[in-house]
């Protein structure tokens, strides 16, 4: 065990192909066989190399294919989500546009059952005097403003207790 080695010496590569029986190929076909430095590893290693190149050769046509088909379906997702964006747009508009007409329809119909009182219309009009005035600076009219709420609170105050009794 171990006293020789595994593998064929360097000048030993040679085959010789006895048959033992009658041969039914041609000698040309004897020979070459006989002729070839080709052994089982070697076949081996053809063979490993040939399908390797295949595999990867399958592999890039499948990459392809896959690319192609992932870019498909993103230009079809982004399709669809342009349109949905494009619809829901449309619909938002319609719907907004619809509520603002209804909202402006309850405003004509609502009728002002009273007018309100002179205390209320002199402040408002005081507010909206100010804020004419000084429309760069708005906060200047803050006592204009306090004014105006407290005679709005005033006219509520009223009305709660004309409710109540």
């Amino acid at each position: 065990m171990g006293a020789s080695s595994s593998k064929p010496a360097d000048g030993q590569t040679s085959h010789v192909w006895k048959a033992s029986g009658p041969v039914g190929v041609s000698q040309d076909v004897v020979e070459s066989l006989q002729g070839s430095t080709e052994t089982d590893r070697s076949r081996a290693q053809t063979i490993e190399l040939a399908v390797q190149a295949r595999v990867a050769e399958e592999l890039k046509k499948l990459t392809s294919q896959e690319s192609e088909a992932l870019k498909a379906a993103h230009k079809k997702a982004s399709e669809i989500t342009d349109a949905e964006a494009q619809k829901e747009a449309g619909n938002s508009r319609q719907r907004v546009s619809k509520e603002v007409e209804a909202l402006r329809a309850r405003l004509e119909k609502r009728k002002q059952l009273r007018e309100l009182p002179e205390s209320v219309e002199k402040s408002r009009s005081e507010v909206v005097q100010c804020l004419i005035a000084n429309d760069r600076r708005p906060l200047n009219c803050w006592k204009e403003v306090e004014n105006f709420k407290e005679e709005v609170r005033r006219l509520e105050k009223e009305w709660v207790e004309r409710v109540v009794r």
